[in-house]
């Protein structure tokens, strides 16, 4: 009960500092509000994101339709608030995995060093040479889309970058002393990596996954854009957009909503991955 009480005293004191950030509580209030907005989606949206309303086609945006409808008469606004749900479960989903693959890697490798430090992270270079749509886009083109699908190539596409971060860290706590007294101690590897060193790295491994969040929600919409993640009729942002297309010249209302929609998230994001950035520094 006691570490239970700790960790949430410690939760309200991070808020705490990082309300002292207004951008970061700007950008915190915009990615809770869009969580909300993922849960009660099907409650708050006026009309069902699929449903057809032949005459209505191409209405402009209006009390009935506040961001207007598209070539089949659907309700832009609850496509917005729905899509949002499928953005940040890719998102997320992806950045966890992400954060799982990669800290692992650093981890291990970090604190092993030797050989299997330098195949691995020359390994960990090749891939994030790759430029990381075009990666998504060649493992997607091969496997097929599917939201699945595009959640581990996400996940594969950042875990190189989070395994830096966390190789960097390690490499810096592993020459503390209580990482020497554990090892005098007889402690076995797996207890030093996962139980002395991990605590110690998660505040860089905080930052970074924050950022890539936030490269995530882009990714993971660009791949919606070419048809290669969320499949029709399901709204999501990236499938919006790409819907719009072709009738941007005279129906721009299509594209405007889940552009905004796409950049009020991740300014958001990066908004409060600057503020958890300055409080790992000390300058919150």
């Amino acid at each position: 009960m006691e570490g239970l009480l700790r960790r949430v005293k410690g939760f309200f004191e991070v808020v705490r500092r990082l309300s002292h950030s207004p951008l970061g509580m700007i950008g915190l209030i915009i990615i809770l509000l869009w969580v909300f907005i993922a849960i009660l989606g099907p409650i708050i949206a006026p009309y069902s994101p699929t449903a057809y309303h032949p005459q209505d086609r191409f209405k402009g945006p209006s009390l009935k339709y506040p961001f207007g409808t598209d070539r089949f008469g659907r309700d832009m606004f609850s496509r917005v608030l729905l899509g949002s749900r499928s953005v940040l479960i890719l998102a997320s989903s992806a950045t966890a995995l992400s954060l799982l693959l990669g800290s692992s890697i650093g981890l291990i490798t970090g604190f092993l060093g030797g050989l299997v430090d330098e195949i691995v992270m020359r390994f960990m270079d090749i891939l994030m040479s790759f430029p990381a749509l075009l990666f998504a886009m060649l493992i997607l083109g091969i496997f097929g889309a599917s939201s699945f699908g595009v959640i581990v190539v996400i996940g594969l596409v950042y875990a190189p970058r989070i395994a830096r971060v966390a190789r960097s860290a390690v490499l810096e706590v592993k020459q503390r002393e209580f990482i020497e007294a554990a090892k005098v101690r007889g402690e076995s590897k797996l207890y030093i990596m996962f139980i002395e060193l991990l605590p110690n790295i998660w505040g860089p491994l905080g930052v970074e996954a924050s950022v890539r969040f936030g490269y995530a929600i882009f990714l993971s919409a660009s791949l919606g854009f070419l048809g290669l993640g969320v499949q029709p009729p399901t709204p999501d942002w990236g499938l919006l957009m790409k819907e719009a297309q072709q009738y941007i010249s005279w129906a721009p209302w299509m594209a405007v909503f889940p552009a905004l929609a796409i950049a009020s998230l991740v300014v958001a994001v990066n908004f409060l991955a600057d503020a958890i950035r300055k409080y790992e520094a000390g300058e919150l």
